[in-house]
């Protein structure tokens, strides 16, 4: 099921006060996240469709998410199985995260595998553009813009890959 968002039109900061096109995109059925190369591809069956550059991750970005509160963003095979239009963030979509493996890890070593990994836009109260550098708990930030045509062409159970 895809989702409706309200769009915002987004205005130059010089000159005669346009709106921008949002951006559009037609339904995805993957995504793969490249977490070194800070890029989010977005694929229609064998035709990557779009490329998200510049996605922010946990605070500690190296490494895949073992533990709650370790602010790592996962590595592994995950679905989006739901959204949260009332979230803190500029919509927000969820990732499967953790899944048997990852939450028998974590018991192993008495500690919690952590949850609620989100793609999210940035914080509600944030005025204008993006907070700086890796700043999550462990989820994925793009631009509001970006969560907009997420949130209306990612429906629920895509396939999500995160790589290092």
């Amino acid at each position: 099921m895809l989702r409706l968002a309200p769009l915002f039109l987004l205005v130059a900061a010089a000159g005669p006060a346009r709106p921008s096109a949002p951006l559009t995109l037609p339904e995805v059925d993957m995504i793969r996240v490249f977490k070194g190369a800070r890029t989010m591809e977005l694929w229609q069956g064998a035709r990557r469709v779009h490329v998200i550059t510049g996605i922010q991750l946990g605070g500690q970005p190296l490494g895949p998410k073992r533990f709650e509160g370790d602010q790592r963003t996962p590595e592994g095979r995950y679905t989006i199985d739901w959204a949260n239009p009332n979230s803190r963030y500029h919509l927000s979509l969820h990732i499967s995260y953790p899944d048997a493996a990852d939450r028998a890890y974590a018991q192993r070593r008495g500690r919690s595998a952590g949850g609620m990994i989100m793609i999210h836009g940035q914080p509600n109260a944030w005025p204008v553009g993006r907070v700086p550098g890796d700043w999550t708990d462990g989820c994925i930030a793009v631009s509001d813009e970006e969560v907009e045509a997420l949130w209306q062409a990612v429906p629920d159970g895509t396939l999500i890959i995160l790589l290092p």
